[in-house]
Formats: C-alpha cells, structure tokens, sequence
C-alpha cells in the first residue's frame, strides 16, 4: 500500500460533534461593559469558521455582558445550518424556548432549511408540528418551505397530508405553493393530477406562471410526449424558460433541427433567446458530439449581442473534452480568461474529466494548483475525477496520493470516492485493503451502494476470486444493497468462464425470481455460457426468448451461435447465420469470418473457406493474429499442396495491398 507516512486509506473522516454549554436565562452584569447587538452581528457575520463563531457565540453568552436576541441566534443558526451541524441548530432552538424568545417566521424558515440540506426533512417536519412551543405561528411561507424540504427528498406520501392541513388552518396556498405541488405530482408521474391542479389554481383566481408552465413541459418532455408539450406552449403567452424546456427535449430525442427551429421561432414571437438557451444547446450539442454545431451556435450568441458565461464555456470545453480535442478545449479555457470571464470548480472539473479519460495523469494533476491560482478549489468531484482516472490507468500510488490530499483537506469522502478508491485497490489485486475499506465506509455513516459492490464484485472475478465473489453477492443484502442486473451479468459472465454452469444457472433462477429483467448484456452472457458448454439447441431457444421479448440480438450474439455452429461442424447452419446478419442490419466482422472460415477449412477444404477469406478481405476485414496461425498451419498442414498454398497467401496479402492502398 503506497500511503503518506502516519496516513491511512481507512482513516475515519467524521466530524466531531460541536459541544454547548450555555448560561440558562443569563442576567447582565451591571458593571460589566455591554456589547451592543449590531456588534455580535457584525463579528458573526464575518468569521469564516465555524467553531470561532460558536467560540464567540458561547463566550459573549456566559460573559454576562450581553444577552443573545432573536437576530443574534439566527445568524448562528443560519451558519450552523449551513455547515450542517444540525445538532447545533436544536440545541439552539431549545435554548431560545428556555429563554423565552419567540421564533420569528424567517428564523424557522432557516431551520426548516437546514434540514433539508443534509436531507433530514422529516426530522423538518417533526420540529414543524413543535412550531407553537416556539411561539410561532404557521404561516403559507413556512408551509411551503417544508412542501418543498420534503419534495427534494421525494416524500411524496407526506405532502397531501401537509397540504390538506395547511387549508384546514384556514391558509390559503399562493402560486409558489401549486408549484412545489405541481412538481410533486410531475416527480411522481402523474400528469392527470398535475392537469387538475391547474383547473384549481384557476378556479381560485391564482393563474399559473412561467414556473408552472415550465414545470409541465419539462415533465411532458422527459416522458417523451414532446408534441403534446408542443401544442401546449402554444395556448399560452410564450416565456424563455418554457421554450428551454421544450428545446431541451426536442433535444432530448434527437432532434436537433426541430430544437433549433424553435429559436427562430422565439424571436418571432418576440421572445429572446437568452444565456441560458444557448448554454442548453450547446450542452446538448456536446452530449451528442457535434462539436462544429457547438461553435456555429456560439458564433450565433454573438452576433445577436448574447454573452455567454462560464457555464456556456465549460459546455463547449465538455464537448471538446469528451471528444479527446483537449489542445482546443485548453484554447477555450485561455480564452474565457481574456474575456474576463473567470472559470469554476465546474469548468475544471470537466478539463480533468477529459485528461483522465485520455489517460493524460501526469498532465491533470498540474491542474490541481491552476485552481488555486484562479481561486478555485479542488471539491470531491474534483478529487473522486481524479482517483478514478488513476484506478483506470493502473496508478495506485497515484490514486492513494489524491485519497490522501482529500484527506488532508478535510474533505470528506462520499460514497463516489470510495469506490474510486476501492475500484484502484481491486486493480492491483488488493482485494483484503478493499474489503476493509468497505467495511469502514459502513462506520463512517457512508454506506455502500450497488455500484460498491459491483465495481468489488468485477475486480475479484477478472482475478479469478470467484468463490470470495460469491460471499461479497451474498453479503449485499445485509448491507441493504439488493444486487441489480449489472451485479447479476458479472456473476453469470465469471460462472461461464469458469466453467460453474449449475451455479450460473442458480443465478439466472434468482434473478427472475426477483422479477429482474433480462438485459442484451445478460442475454448475451447466458447465450455465449450455453454455446461455450455445448448446449447449442438451448442458446437457439433463449435467441427466441430475446426476439419475443423484443430484445433485438447483437454482432455478439449471432458470432456465438456461428463459433457454435462451426465447432460442432454444422458449417451450413453457420454460413445461413452469417448471411442473415446482413438481413438485420449488422454486418459479419473478424469474429464471425474466423470461426466460419475456420470451421469449413476443418470440416470441407481450404479451397470451399477461401470464398469468405476474399470476401472479408474485399469488406476491408484483415486478418489478424489468430486467423493468419490458422491459415499457415492449414495452407502448409498438406506437404503436397504447396504451391497451392502460395497461391492463396498470395492472393490474401493482395487483397490486403489494395485495401491499405
């Protein structure tokens, strides 16, 4: 293990829990100096860290000099809750009810929202039901911050309720209120309650917004029923956040012209396009690679006296990342800079995500101190890029380094990083430091995920650990972590190889006990595992199974049942497979020329193979390594047949020349 000297991998990142001890009801001091409000909101206000401020806070309170006021406990709320301290923020809350100091409606918002920022919205909504022991009285407000804490965490089943009890304490919900409703029902995909609830914000004389519009458009889009959100944006005054969404998912689906139609189509109805729409595009445009499409698009900003801002940029640099033009993506990051637009975390997050993906690690970690120069600091999807692109290249030193810095920083580690970290540990063969990790990853109120287990689960199969693969499968259900079809093909595709087909086939059993579908990559394994074995007429029947189940065979599938086909000597079956592939539209590549090739050389004659050898060389198909052994052994196999074997190695190495020329 390649770790700093006193470090290690299993160092527990957990941050210590923030001590109180407060004067209960403190009485001031008549001859002491007394601080003035504004002051300890001042002093407050501008400590960047969170235990000085707490240090502050506690000392000013038990000095006896000045008594904490609603202003003063918010401010160390609000800072509490923004860091998370969520123990902090109760024990506060408490002590206002001890002083006898009325929460104020912005104060309980705060509260509500630091719930909801380390996702605790039921723990909001416990405190909310409190809000009277505070005295403080409900408001729409105050509601609607709690709808939205628990719609962030999709609480669905708790916000009917809310909303019913809000209206019977007489409240009546405003057009921010049917927002947050109207993306519940949308979250949960329910369009025909989403429909109602615009009849009733009419009904109520509370119109529908821009956000309400949007909201339902993007859901229609997402669903694939663009057309119907299509007719819809045009019944009603059109808004750039509604043709966003509608341009994003004509995007979404592909098409491309139809999405920059409607830009056209915006200005003619007199809605300007803004920053946001071309940003949209251009992030598209770089999802699906047309990067020449991306800077005309950018050219057209410009010359209708649009801007664009970092965010435009770093799509641009995304598209030219993932296409390995790094040279031009470094171009454009020079020249946000003589714009004078500043790059974020974001912007070099995705230039490291694009050396890493081409291997570059010696180049990337160089943009560790660019960062810091531009006054942007490495977060944990910058460190989690990082350890990632080193597992992949093999660099364990490196990945444990970055594991190491993230440490260091007190940054703390999610469940990415892990396994990141995991995944390099699994490469090297270090499977006992990667269970360990996995194990603390569970102390650490970090639990794995499937992804963990499956990233585990491949790096013992591709080592050979089956039997410790099999424990790891067994063990994830204790860890609340039900294995998915990813998890299931990696066991079949391991079992198949090792040559366990009655424990591969338990395993398919299990799976569809579970009711967990079969994949292409799933089908795929179990075919080649029958094939492989043997069992030739039961792969045929799971190829019927696919088709029936409207999972269209692949190039892999079909060159299995020809490798099948051929070492069974069944060289006609195998030929009518390889002729049909053109049918569907796939056409035979190496693999599938090899085994027919070779299985009518071994069962016909070379002569009866050297038909398909031209026409695979005439496709632009070579030979390669494996093929060419099997043609000289079989051409000079027949000491007779010399000169006949001249011939063809003649005639395939002409092909050859043709094609290269």
């Amino acid at each position: 293990m390649y770790l700093k000297e006193g470090r290690s991998l299993l160092l527990r990142v957990q941050k210590p829990s923030i001590p109180f001890v407060l004067s209960t009801n403190p009485v001031l001091d008549k001859g002491a100096v007394y601080v003035e409000e504004s002051e300890v909101l001042k002093r407050l206000k501008n400590e960047n860290d969170i235990m000085s401020a707490l240090d502050y806070f506690k000392s000013i309170s038990n000095s006896n000099s000045f008594k904490h006021t609603p202003s003063t406990y918010r401010m160390m709320i609000e800072k509490l809750g923004y860091n998370g301290e969520i123990d902090g923020v109760q024990y506060l809350l408490q002590q206002m009810k001890v002083e006898g100091i009325n929460c104020s409606e912005d104060l309980f918002i705060s509260v509500i929202k630091s719930y909801s920022r380390v996702g605790a919205a039921e723990l909001a909504l416990k405190t909310f039901y409190r809000v009277h022991e505070f005295g403080c009285v409900p408001t729409v407000r105050m509601y609607n911050h709690l709808l939205d804490a628990l719609l962030s965490e999709n609480k669905f089943r708790m916000i009917n309720p809310i909303y019913s009890n809000m209206k019977k304490e007489g409240l009546d919900p405003n057009v921010y209120t049917y927002n947050i409703l109207l993306k519940a029902l949308c979250k949960n995909n329910s369009l025909g309650g989403a429909h109602r609830l615009l009849d009733e914000m009419s009904n109520k004389g509370c119109e529908p917004d821009s956000v309400s519009y949007t909201t339902i458009v993007s859901f229609l889009c997402k669903y694939g029923k663009v057309k119907e959100a299509r007719d819809l944006v045009l019944k009603f005054v059109p808004c750039v956040p509604v043709y966003n969404a509608l341009i994003n998912g004509y995007f979404r689906e592909g098409k491309i012209n139809n999405g920059l139609g409607l830009v056209d189509e915006m200005m003619e109805r007199g809605v300007t396009p803004n920053v946001i729409t071309y940003t949209m595009i251009l992030n598209c445009l770089s999802d699906l690679g047309n990067i020449e499409l991306s800077f005309a698009i950018l050219a057209k900003m410009f010359v209708r006296g649009c801007d664009p801002n970092t965010q435009t940029f770093t799509s641009l640099i995304k598209g030219l990342s993932l296409k390995g033009r790094l040279s031009e993506a470094l171009d454009v990051l020079s020249q946000m800079s003589n714009d004078g637009i500043s790059p974020n975390e974001v912007t070099y997050n995705t230039l490291i995500h694009g050396f890493c993906l081409a291997g570059r690690m010696k180049d990337v970690v160089s943009f560790l101190e660019k960062m810091e120069v531009n006054g942007c600091y490495p977060n944990i999807t910058t460190y989690t890029t990082l350890i990632d692109g080193f597992a992949k290249s093999g660099d364990l030193i490196g990945a444990s380094e970055i594991w190491n810095e993230m440490i260091s920083v007190g940054c703390c580690p999610n469940v990415v990083a892990y396994t990141c970290m995991i995944d390099a540990l699994c490469r090297n063969s270090m499977f006992n430091e990667a269970y360990n990790l996995l194990e603390t990853m569970a102390k650490d109120r970090c639990s794995p995920n499937t992804v963990t287990f499956n990233v585990f689960i491949k790096g013992l199969c591709a080592k050979g650990r089956i039997d410790w693969a099999m424990e790891v499968f067994d063990e994830m259900e204790r860890h609340g972590c039900p294995p998915n079809v990813t998890t299931f093909n990696g066991m079949l595709d391991a079992l198949f190889k090792d040559g366990n087909t009655r424990r591969a086939f338990e395993i398919v059993s299990s799976m569809e006990e579970r009711g967990i579908g079969f994949n292409l990559v799933t089908y795929n394994t179990i075919v080649h595992g029958l094939c492989t074995c043997g069992e030739l007429e039961e792969a045929l029947k799971l190829v019927g199974r696919m088709v029936i189940e409207g999972k269209r065979p692949d190039a892999f599938t079909l060159n299995a049942v020809i490798n099948a086909y051929a070492k069974q000597g069944k060289v006609e079956s195998a030929t009518r497979v390889v002729e049909s592939m053109r049918k569907v539209g796939l056409h035979p590549d190496i693999v599938a020329y090899t085994s027919l090739i070779c299985g009518i050389s071994e069962q016909i004659n070379l002569e009866a193979a050297s038909v398909y050898i031209h026409r695979m060389v005439s496709e632009g198909i070579l030979p390669n390594i494996s093929l060419w052994n099997f043609l000289v052994r079989s051409l000079f196999g027949n000491i007779g047949a010399v000169e006949k074997a001249m011939e063809h190695v003649t005639a395939v190495l002409a092909c050859e020349s043709d094609i290269e020329s």
